[in-house]
């Protein structure tokens, strides 16, 4: 019954979502291996448990059944199975881990990433363009489709969080730190963005979307945006003067 639910909700993801970016690949892909590793042995715990059921079901008549201890070799196998699973799947995580935080020399795009109460700044220093919004007016954020693209994370308040479900990763921002993550993204679309950790009163208003568009369509979008210089909403922090 779960594995038909799980999959009727995600296919083969067993209710992921559809993965944007390279790095939301690699995290399905971790999470397969987990729901099937756990599926699995949850099949051979209920075998088991049905087994001796069925199997121990009458009572006998001369009093207890006959009884054994001390049995090592069950005893090594119920121990060393257990630790060769988790010691497999350590693994296989810590490998994920490192492929999704990897960071490029030289990104195709980068893109400096500010939270503040309660909105989101994105600058774009290569293009000299900034796209600021608040809980009141959402920002947009453009990437372009097939590159890869760092974004650089800093808070200019409180502690909060970059998260986009399609992405499959989250990043939190962090006020004097500056946090960097990867995205390579492998298809077109809108994905809707949020802060993932309670910053205050409009906490669950701190929204943005995420618009990955061909790389002409980004390089037009880029030209048509105004430079260095642009209208900030109300309580937001500065954008970058003009020099």
């Amino acid at each position: 019954m779960a594995l038909a639910t799980a999959a009727g909700c995600g296919g083969d993801r067993y209710g992921a979502p559809r993965p944007a970016t390279e790095q939301g690949k690699e995290v399905v892909d971790l999470w397969r291996i987990l729901f099937l590793t756990g599926a699995a042995i949850g099949v051979v715990v209920t075998g088991l448990i049905l087994w001796s059921i069925v199997r121990y079901r009458r009572r006998g008549e001369g009093g207890d059944p006959p009884q054994f201890h001390d049995n090592v070799r069950l005893e090594l196998f119920y121990t060393a199975v257990p630790l060769v699973i988790v010691a497999v799947l350590f693994g296989i995580a810590l490998r994920t881990s490192s492929r999704v935080t990897r960071v490029s020399s030289s990104p195709d795009v980068r893109i400096d990433v500010t939270g503040f109460q309660w909105g989101w700044r994105f600058d774009y220093p290569e293009a000299d363009v900034s796209v600021v919004g608040d809980s009141r007016q959402p920002p947009r954020l453009v990437l372009p489709v097939g590159r890869t693209i760092q974004l650089t994370m800093t808070s200019a308040d409180v502690v909060h969080a970059f998260f986009v479900p399609a992405f499959l990763g989250k990043k939190d921002l962090i006020p004097g730190i500056d946090n960097r993550i990867d995205l390579t993204t492998t298809r077109t679309g809108r994905f809707g963005g949020v802060c993932a950790e309670f910053c205050g009163l409009d906490h669950g208003r701190m929204v943005f979307s995420v618009d990955v568009v061909t790389p002409a369509d980004f390089e037009t979008w880029l030209a048509t945006q105004p430079r260095a210089s642009i209208q900030v909403p109300a309580g937001s922090p500065p954008t970058r003067e003009e020099p």
